[in-house]
């Protein structure tokens, strides 16, 4: 049963991994939830794990996820914020011991992988799904709402990027890891680049792939652009860049009747990780001077930022895992079939780019 005796409607919780993902984005986001209880943070790292504990002091901070597992009687939900690598067997690992599963993006290393978990979790019954906390930007949610108003006409091409300059590679794993291990800008932004050009313009074939490693000590690729069609006729001109000195607009769209165009990139994780929190008025909430551009040239209106929201992921969750679970109607935050078409186009784009080297 979810919840303690004291109160069953809560989620009793543990987050794998303390590293930019559990301490940024996961472990805030629960915290702010009051559906949720953090009673467990699996960590190997001195540092991290003294972070943690001081955090969170009502928390059990462990070495790893056996460590979680071996507790799973008294759990309900398991986090995993880890290298890309592990997901396949801490996933199942944690739906065998009876728990349902937040899976940090990319979903697995491989599209069949991630078809494995789904089967496993239908399997067992449990709630499984992933974080693709991207379709939460305020900058993502003020497009939806353009498209969905139809306030460009009919569009023809959607451009999105993410650039930054990381001259070096900050996290150990990532500097070890090949694109076999899900290292690689084309896994990490990627994964959201192509999860949000497909929920918007709905499913593509890959066209054409530039994959490069740019930095010496890359071993995947950090600098990648695809060319996605859609079925829907639009076509996704998607960048990511780790050695950017000169960053394009996060988002061009054109359009039969007008376009938009928006820079700067959302402003949730550097409030969270300055020490911010997901309960604070001015949090999700973008500068004035950051807003898009909407209309044609030398018509040109600013368009407001719509207020970021990260922490609607947790609360569809938390909405769903209560209801009943797998028995319930309610959606999940993200259907992991859509993580499983994110991971296809990954696929594709690298046997692609293998084509023409």
């Amino acid at each position: 049963m979810t919840g303690t005796e004291g109160d069953p409607r809560t989620i009793r919780t543990a987050v794998v991994g303390y590293g930019l993902a559990g301490s940024v984005f996961h472990v805030p986001l629960l915290d702010a939830n009051s559906s949720y209880s953090l009673d467990c943070i699996a960590t190997s790292d001195a540092g991290r794990k003294a972070a943690a504990s001081s955090r969170l002091p009502g928390a059990e901070v462990v070495r790893d996820a056996a460590a979680v597992l071996e507790r799973a009687a008294d759990l309900d939900l398991v986090v995993l914020a880890t290298p890309p690598a592990t997901h396949l067997p801490l996933a199942r690992a944690a739906l065998e011991a009876g728990l349902d599963v937040v899976v940090d993006k990319p979903f697995a290393v491989t599209s069949d992988q991630g078809q494995e978990l789904i089967d496993a979790a239908r399997q067992l019954g449990r709630v499984l799904t992933v974080f693709h906390n991207r379709r939460w930007d305020g900058d993502f949610l003020t497009l939806r709402k353009l498209l969905a108003a139809q306030a460009l006409g009919h569009v023809t091409r959607f451009e999105s990027r993410f650039e930054r300059w990381s001259p070096s590679i900050a996290k150990a794993w990532k500097a070890r890891a090949t694109a076999a291990d899900g290292g690689g800008t084309l896994f990490d932004l990627g994964s959201h680049l192509i999860d949000q050009a497909l929920q918007l313009f709905g499913p593509a074939a890959v066209l054409h792939t530039e994959l490069k490693a740019r930095r010496s000590d890359e071993r995947a690729d950090d600098d990648v652009f695809l060319v996605l069609r859609h079925d829907s006729g639009v076509f996704s001109h998607l960048s990511m860049n780790m050695l950017c000195a000169q960053q394009g607009p996060r988002f061009r769209v054109l359009g039969s009747v007008g376009g938009f165009t928006k820079n700067g990139t959302d402003p949730q994780e550097p409030y969270i990780a300055a020490g911010g929190s997901p309960l604070d008025p001015a949090y999700g909430q973008e500068a004035p001077e950051w807003a898009g551009l909407l209309g044609r040239d030398g018509h040109l209106d600013a368009l407001p930022t719509e207020r970021g929201a990260y922490p609607e992921f947790y609360r569809i969750l938390a909405d769903k895992i209560l209801d009943g679970g797998t028995a319930s109607a309610l959606p999940l935050p993200v259907d992991p079939e859509d993580a499983v078409e994110v991971l296809k186009i990954i696929e594709k784009a690298r046997e692609l780019a293998t084509g023409m080297s």
